[in-house]
């Protein structure tokens, strides 16, 4: 039997049998599959809103690598978890350890990153969910493919507006510096293009104080109805 094997960019391996390979292929089915057919439950996303107290919906934090998202997203499900809201953050770094850690970081394998988040998400919001999500998602097209799987009303595009030379002297995980020296490639902002949001639901200011950013961002979910006032 012959074998296969892969190597994420962050050094996970995957290994599987040529035929297994195969076999997975085979199985491979999608929405156009008449043999795959959506099954209704009883108990509806309005059932589960009902019992939270607040609507589902997903947060989508947008921005530059150092811009913030991820901090501000924390601080924000700790804010929504004190008021008894029921919510999950999925972060950029910690789905690349399981769900998405087959994948690099071609343009090909970032849109692949998206979508399998936004099906998650998607479902979580279904569970009646608020979901914060923190990914540099630097292309429009793939935001806006999430944003029309969830629908205008469940999707909150929040852009965490940062300048790059700001993001770079943060630097948190010396990433950028390594995109300088010429050991990281296809870093968004340095080799790789960011395409900020033309008209996101929320603008915010990423040189802001923390606690100022998450005044904001509650004010909005109050005033769409998401969380009570």
């Amino acid at each position: 039997m012959r074998w296969c094997a892969s190597t994420s960019r962050t050094g996970a391996r995957a290994i599987c049998s040529v035929a297994d390979k195969v076999a997975v292929e085979l199985r491979a089915t999608g929405p156009d599959d008449e043999n795959v057919v959506w099954h209704p439950h009883a108990v509806t996303r309005a059932d589960r809103e009902a019992r939270n107290g607040h609507r589902g919906a997903v947060l989508w934090f947008t921005g530059l690598s150092g811009s913030g998202k991820s901090t501000v997203a924390g601080a924000l499900e700790q804010a929504l978890h004190g008021l008894g809201v029921s919510t999950y953050l999925l972060d950029g770094d910690n789905v690349r350890h399981g769900l998405c850690r087959d994948l690099g970081f071609s343009d090909e394998d970032r849109r692949e990153n998206i979508r399998r988040v936004g099906e998650v998400a998607k479902l979580m919001v279904d569970a009646g969910l608020v979901v914060l999500t923190a990914f540099i998602s630097p292309h429009r097209a793939e935001r806006q493919m999430v944003r029309e799987m969830l629908g205008d009303d469940r999707f909150i595009e929040v852009f965490v507006d940062t300048p790059l030379a700001i993001c770079e002297a943060r630097d948190p995980k010396g990433l950028y510096k390594k995109a300088r020296a010429g050991e990281l490639r296809n870093f968004t902002g340095i080799d790789a293009v960011y395409e900020a949001p033309q008209q996101p639901e929320i603008h915010l200011d990423g040189q802001q104080l923390v606690t100022n950013l998450i005044a904001q961002l509650l004010d909005v979910l109050r005033g769409q109805a998401i969380i009570k006032p």
